[in-house]
């Protein structure tokens, strides 16, 4: 599918990122909740049905023991799109183990992420079952640690056309632990420091876990469908010039990847 068919797409998922007010939204969609099966465990979510939707999403989680998304699942619906959001593994309804830093273990390592990944993956084959209109594109919406998700789950299955990455990287996730640990929370912290004191960081400094890294250009090289990441030029959880630098590379090679700075 060509890239400019998800044009209007990607203004809309942009533009949802700004106050409601700027909206004349209409309330019609059916909610309608959902059970699915992934890696021998039941996932639990909610579908969001507007009339005619013009795409379909589902929510990729960030890491945390995320519920359903249902608040910006009903923002998407008002603007006329299809959503899937559902319980992380192990939270909420869902069943199996919640991985997370919340609960002491480490749940970037590649087996957990390639674990949820299958989720996501049986969510996107659940939700087009749903779909009355068969040729309603399907795309992945997801944030933080969906970067090292979506790309693994849309290389993998055929019926992803599109990804929206909000706050998501493009390196390794060794790197980005590195880079997170460097920041250690602080808000403050890009008035006390420079990206080349963070390059060198990130660049030099010794790992703290050991573990196999997931290296998201793999992945994202495999892929032709269309991208977009929003970032915040003051994140403190990724290097976001860094994961740009990758982007335009990407670009460069004729990737249909694009990206906003905040």
């Amino acid at each position: 599918m060509k890239i400019n068919s998800f044009s209007n797409l990607y203004l809309w998922l942009l533009l949802i990122t700004l106050p409601v007010t700027v909206f004349s939204q209409s309330t019609d969609f059916v909610i309608q909740d959902v059970k699915f099966e992934s890696q021998g465990i039941t996932l639990a979510g909610s579908i969001l049905k507007p009339k005619n939707p013009f795409a379909a999403v589902v929510i990729v989680h960030g890491s945390d023991p995320v519920k359903r998304e249902m608040e910006f699942a009903k923002r998407l619906a008002k603007e006329g799109i299809a959503v899937l959001t559902y319980d992380k593994r192990g939270v909420g309804a869902s069943g199996g183990v919640y991985a997370g830093p919340s609960v002491g273990t480490n749940n970037i390592d590649t087996t957990n992420l390639n674990l949820l990944s299958q989720d996501a993956n049986a969510a996107v084959n659940t939700f087009r079952t749903y779909l009355k209109d068969k040729k309603t594109p399907i795309g992945l919406v997801g944030f933080s640690q969906a970067g090292w998700i979506i790309p693994i789950t849309a290389s993998k299955n055929p019926q992803i056309e599109f990804m929206v990455l909000f706050s998501c990287p493009t390196i390794t996730t060794l790197e980005q632990l590195r880079f997170q640990f460097y920041t250690n929370g602080n808000n403050t912290f890009w008035e006390n420091h420079t990206e080349a004191d963070a390059r060198e960081h990130i660049k030099n400094d010794p790992d703290r876990y050991q573990f196999v890294a997931t290296d998201p250009k793999f992945s994202l090289n495999t892929l032709s469908i269309p991208g977009l990441w929003l970032f915040g030029e003051k994140d403190i959880q990724i290097p976001v010039k860094l994961c740009i630098e990758q982007l335009n590379t990407f670009k460069v090679q004729g990737k249909p990847f694009e990206y906003i700075l905040f």
